[in-house]
């Protein structure tokens, strides 16, 4: 029999009960800019200064729900409601410290139905959280605690990560709090079609880092580090049989999207996201074929949106995306990842193929309601 692969959030942890949470400047940053290291890049033989670098950063989240269930009781054949009971669940996952007074980034997966939010930092406080913002689109919440010189993770550019670069996963699977696991970057731009956005006129956001870094139920909102202790991107799934655990590979959200989510949370409680109005094909050996495309590389533009961004520069069907803002697009997810880091009316160069011949324009991205307008919670 062929064996199912699932993929799966990295986990919450979840227990149900019955009853009758050091720089003084700014990280979140309003506009699409990438954080740019300027450190050399090293070859990890010894983890342990960038664990002791990272792991205060690190929190535990705990989280509270209730749901009220009513309580039946049969008299001579009828039924009749009786009373509710209130069950209490909870739910731990992981967050990084992003700044020194208590904003911490971890999945909305962990946070977006809690009614009590507590953080519990490695030096074993226990503080009150609140949300900040949250965004299902690309799974990513903001909340806030109450304190001040705390340690906390710089952001680095994940646009310069590695295939093969040398990574740690931090987070607290099973509750084991401040745990670290190694690996390596094996994959960018994975597309898993796992988030699943109650938003429906927003497309979720999906171009996850892939690494081999151990991560487990409670992983979940943690954080992936490079050799310079520099954060690049929050732990999120899995791929899992059908235990439900780790089997080799995990998922994390790239720190310039989160950057980018979180800077818009802080400022507006909604993320400003920046739409060409295409709807694309990745280009293969197929399609190459049937377009007469020169090369299997860039995005099939099979419809255009009247009247949106590239409508607007006479993009058309047929042309192929070759580049977007520089960067090479190939699949929708890395098109995707590069639009995400923009807001409405910002201006992004885009280069096409059409008729064998290359064009560049620059298009005014609009938001999903077709304008440049600021779109608040």
């Amino acid at each position: 029999m062929k064996k199912r692969m699932f993929f799966v959030m990295a986990g919450l942890a979840v227990v149900m009960q019955s009853c009758a949470q050091k720089s003084d400047q700014p990280v979140f940053m309003a506009e699409p800019q990438r954080v740019v290291s300027e450190s050399p890049r090293l070859t990890l033989n010894d983890f342990t200064d960038v664990a002791a670098a990272s792991i205060d950063a690190v929190v535990h989240i705990k989280t509270e729900m209730t749901q009220m269930t009513p309580l039946y009781q049969s008299f001579f054949g009828f039924i009749i409601q009786q009373g509710v009971q209130k069950q209490v669940y909870n739910a731990y996952g992981s967050g990084v410290i992003v700044t020194t007074d208590g904003y911490i980034l971890t999945n909305n997966h962990v946070v977006q139905d809690a009614e009590n939010i507590t953080v519990t930092l490695n030096d074993r406080r226990e503080l009150p959280a609140r949300l900040v913002g949250n965004d299902p689109a690309t799974d990513l919440a903001v909340i806030k605690i109450e304190a001040e010189d705390l340690t906390y993770l710089p952001f680095g550019n994940s646009d310069l990560v590695k295939v093969g670069e040398p990574v740690l996963a931090i987070g607290n699977p099973f509750n084991l709090t401040s745990t670290v696991t190694s690996g390596i970057i094996s994959a960018k731009a994975r597309n898993m079609h796992i988030i699943d956005n109650p938003r429906s006129n927003e497309t979720p956001l999906e171009s996850f880092l892939q690494t081999d870094a151990a991560v487990n139920s409670g992983n979940s909102g943690g954080a992936l580090v490079n050799s310079q202790a520099q954060l690049i991107g929050i732990v999120t799934a899995i791929a899992s049989g059908n235990s439900g655990n780790y089997i080799g590979y995990s998922f994390a959200i790239p720190s310039n999207i989160a950057v980018k989510v979180a800077g818009d949370l802080q400022r507006y409680g909604y993320v400003q996201r920046g739409y060409l109005g295409i709807q694309v094909t990745e280009v293969d050996a197929t399609v190459a074929r049937q377009t007469g495309a020169r090369a299997i590389k860039g995005l099939y533009v099979a419809n255009v949106v009247k009247d949106c961004a590239s409508d607007r520069v006479g993009i058309k069907q047929g042309d192929i995306i070759l580049r977007v803002a520089g960067k090479e697009v190939n699949t929708f997810a890395e098109m995707m990842e590069e639009l995400g880091l923009f807001s409405p009316g910002d201006e992004v160069e885009v280069d096409y193929e059409r008729n064998g011949r290359t064009e560049t324009v620059k298009a005014t991205l609009l938001n999903s309601q077709g304008n440049k307008q600021i779109i608040r919670k």
